[in-house]
């Protein structure tokens, strides 16, 4: 694929300490360095310091960059070994997550030659304050990409910085993606913060409404019946200080998307036995209208979990019941807002607590620095996490685009 304009001013100019390409999905920011600028650093280094691979997890890493690299240069580009190196053009790599300090431990105190970085704003501020005082010989360089976040995200203060810089900044429309596929992705991200992000390539904060489509017109969401669905899973919320208990039965249309089916939240306290009671009678309830197959609980609360399983054995319900995988929440968020600006997210009318919890989510706006959730006991943030521990597993089919 020939490279667009600015994938070749990019590479004109990308001979700063710090190289930098923010801005929207798909538009051509990751292609130029799997097919150029990765292979050119790695090829030109002296071997006088380590060669990094930088990305949010070691898995989104390969899937983000070697695997297409891969693709692209067949045996020249290893799989990841045990020890978290690969080789590339016949140099050793380091293949790591960033997402937090410890993952990095093992290289900290050495000194870096270069580092390719993806998906920097989705880093642990910590990683990056220890590799700036490590990409320290004279030659040292390293490029990186991004989605923009937050105004106020560490990495853009620092790109603020008088550092040894050069970024370029990336619209939906830079780049070589087909016009129906921006199409599309312009309407998955309307109505969100992340329109802003991912197709404008803007540096938004996240403010009011945080699911805007469904707030402004709740109607667009809502059904009197639900449609035919394949099976249906429920999430658990468990309760405790301000917040409540909170089970939410979530449908698989066939087709696409989801459809809150029913629900259950009680604010006031609970023993487990009763707690267990309630549980049961939700999950017949269910079972009586739709094919559900699992139960997936907060995982933090492993003695009511183990009570929940107790009880359902006893009463030979049969369901698996096992913990949620707690995606983070603004990917669960991402997923939700994305599902309802494609039509493809739909609540029973009778679900009230999920519809009013669904229009009254607001952004944190006392938390400047990143995106988070209002959770302060004003708004019914259960019945969100119950919803969300539903189908987050199935986030990865549920959007067509989706990527971490």
């Amino acid at each position: 694929m020939s490279l667009t304009e600015k994938q070749l001013e990019y590479l004109k100019h990308c001979n700063h300490r710090w190289n930098i390409k923010t801005g929207a999905t798909g538009s051509g920011k990751s292609y130029l360095d799997i097919a150029v600028t990765i292979p050119k650093r790695i090829m030109a280094c002296k071997g006088e310091g380590l060669i990094v691979l930088l990305g949010n997890t070691k898995g989104t890493l390969e899937r983000n960059i070697l695997s297409p690299m891969r693709d692209l240069y067949g045996s020249l580009v290893s799989e990841i070994s045990s020890n978290n190196t690969a080789k590339i053009f016949g140099k050793r790599c380091y293949a790591l997550g960033a997402d937090n300090k410890k993952h990095v431990s093992r290289i900290q105190g050495a000194t870096f030659e270069y580092v390719y970085g993806d998906e920097v704003t989705t880093w642990s501020e910590d990683v990056f304050q220890m590799l700036k005082s490590r990409l320290r010989t004279q030659h040292s360089h390293f490029d990186g990409t991004c989605n923009p976040d937050n105004p106020h995200h560490w990495f853009k203060q620092f790109l603020e910085s008088d550092a040894d810089i050069y970024q370029q900044s990336y619209v939906i429309d830079d780049g070589v993606l087909p016009d129906e596929v921006v199409r599309e992705l312009k309407k998955e991200y309307a109505g969100s913060v992340y329109y802003n992000r991912f197709i404008l390539g803007e540096w938004a904060a996240a403010e009011g409404a945080v699911y805007r489509n469904f707030a402004d017109n709740p109607e667009r969401y809502i059904v009197d019946e639900a449609p035919p669905v394949s099976h249906a899973i429920i999430g658990v919320d468990f309760g405790g200080g301000k917040s409540a208990h909170a089970f939410c039965c979530v449908g698989f249309p066939f087709g696409k998307g989801v459809v809150v089916l029913d629900e259950y939240r009680e604010q006031s306290a609970l023993d487990p036995a009763q707690l267990a009671e309630d549980f049961l009678a939700f999950v017949q309830r269910c079972k009586s209208k739709y094919h559900v197959t699992d139960v997936y609980c907060d995982s933090a609360e492993q003695t009511l979990i183990n009570g929940l399983r107790s009880a359902a054995a006893k009463n030979h319900v049969p369901v698996n019941i096992g913990n949620a995988m707690k995606r983070p929440i603004n990917d669960r968020i991402r997923a939700t807002c994305m599902m309802m600006a494609s039509d493809n997210f739909k609540v029973i009318r009778s679900c009230r607590h999920t519809i009013g919890a669904l229009s009254e989510a607001v952004w944190d706006s006392k938390r400047m620095t990143e995106d988070v959730r209002l959770d302060n006991g004003t708004t019914n943030i259960d019945s969100l996490d119950a919803m969300e521990y539903a189908f987050e597993r199935q986030i990865p089919t549920l959007v067509e685009r989706w990527t971490l």
